[in-house]
């Protein structure tokens, strides 16, 4: 009776199974050596009925030699914010195996002027980084006419 009672239970117990496929051969990823390369690859996928329209946060998921595993959505949110959830930008980077990541987000209005909740966002997620050994290397501000890298600047 006790083993019924049992075997009837893992049935309502999920698997969970981490693996990693890609289709990609590895030297055929774009390589990330400064900010302009990841804006200039952000901006190639960025849709662009989008980017002065709403806001959106985007994660580059990178390999030890900075080559790009892929890139990841993180939100979609209105015009004047979205929320990026951190627990999600580190499964992603997680599954992906992924031992840097570059965040990136924009703002509709052009302006590249990081506000007060970027700053904080940033500090918490590289601070989450640093602690699953997943290292931040930036945060990049875009819009269609240029970007501001919170590395660039010595902030991060």
């Amino acid at each position: 009776m006790e083993q019924k009672m049992i075997e009837n239970q893992v049935l309502k117990v999920a698997e969970i199974e981490l693996v990693y496929k890609t289709k990609v051969k590895a030297s055929d990823r774009p390589k990330i050596t400064c900010s302009n390369d990841a804006y200039k690859l952000l901006m190639e996928t960025w849709d662009e009925n989008k980017i002065e329209f709403i806001e959106q946060f985007k994660i580059l998921l990178l390999n030890r030699g900075n080559r790009v595993l892929g890139i990841y959505e993180n939100s979609t949110g209105g015009i004047c914010g979205t929320v990026a959830d951190i627990r999600l930008i580190f499964a992603a980077a997680f599954k992906s195996n992924a031992v840097n990541i570059m965040l990136c987000h924009n703002h509709p209005s052009s302006n590249l002027k990081p506000s007060r909740a970027d700053d904080e966002l940033t500090a918490k997620i590289a601070e989450a980084g640093r602690f699953l050994d997943i290292r931040v290397l930036d945060h990049l501000i875009v819009c269609k006419e240029g970007y501001y890298s919170y590395a660039d600047e010595g902030v991060l």
